[in-house]
């Protein structure tokens, strides 16, 4: 989970660098080149080209483009609002699955999940305070960009029940390579890698696989009651490194919507947990 965090921290951190010489769409272009090379060269080591499944392709593109949608606002984010508010607004993910899975995985809405959904919504209201003069275009992206990582994520529930993680990894690189070049191209003016940006573009590619690579094996290692809580710490980490690289404050707001977040997820966890004991029992 450590290296989760520190590969979650990085990719933040190098994609406020790479803002200044490369838009979104150009960075998700090279990092899904990245993942892609990483992937394609991981299977042919491992000789496990026979267990790539293409198919089920209609799913694959929906899930990608709020994937690729999600990731570009987040990336737009990190640039115009202080990086701890766009982790902040990042754990309002698993409260938006909350309120639509009922509406697209059928799932019931508990009482634990209903006071998840209410504590998180709260959370998101003192954050972002959305008036006149604090509400801006990078609260709307980062709000916004959760959206559409829980849309991805309940996609990709449903796609995991169907395919492989390699297919799905593999061909999720393919289409946003294919997302990328389409949209960082559409005026035939596509950024090249410079001698102080390519670091940053590869930081960024290995990062966004290793977060997600140790995230999935401190889950499997460990209860989500275990990971959460120490997931949260995302955002100290975020708040000391925003301040000590960019000057960044953390106002009182900020604070109280982030505890309500937190325990609005962490009453989740533990209800789902207590409901996985008692069905096991």
């Amino acid at each position: 989970m450590f290296m989760t965090i520190a590969s979650f921290t990085m990719m933040a951190i190098a994609g406020r660098y790479v803002s200044d010489e490369l838009d979104t769409f150009e960075i998700m272009m090279y990092r899904s080149l990245i993942g892609f090379i990483l992937i394609l060269s991981f299977t042919i080591m491992t000789k496990r080209f026979h267990t790539i499944q293409i198919a089920f392709l209609r799913d694959h593109f929906l899930r990608n483009v709020f994937h690729f949608s999600a990731q570009n606002l987040w990336f737009y984010a990190i640039t115009v609002i202080p990086l701890v508010q766009v982790f902040a607004l990042e754990f309002t993910v698993p409260i938006w699955i909350l309120i639509l899975s009922p509406f697209f995985l059928g799932e019931v809405v508990t009482r634990p999940r209903a006071i998840a959904a209410i504590l998180g919504f709260i959370g998101i209201l003192i954050i972002t305070r959305p008036d006149a003069e604090t509400l801006n275009t990078g609260t709307i992206a980062a709000g916004l960009a959760a959206l559409g990582f829980a849309g991805s994520i309940m996609l990709t529930k449903g796609l995991t029940r169907k395919q492989n993680t390699l297919s799905i990894l593999l061909i999720m690189t393919v289409m946003q390579l294919v997302f990328g070049v389409l949209c960082a191209g559409y005026d035939f003016d596509i950024a090249g890698l410079s001698k102080t940006n390519y670091i940053w573009v590869i930081t960024i590619g290995v990062a966004g696989l290793m977060a997600h690579l140790c995230l999935t094996t401190a889950l499997s290692l460990a209860p989500t009651t275990v990971v959460s809580p120490i997931d949260f710490l995302r955002l100290p980490v975020i708040a000391v490194v925003g301040y000590l690289l960019f000057g960044e404050t953390v106002d009182q707001y900020l604070v109280y919507g982030v505890i309500l977040i937190c325990v609005g997820n962490y009453v989740n966890v533990l209800a789902e947990r207590s409901g996985i004991s008692r069905a096991t029992s």
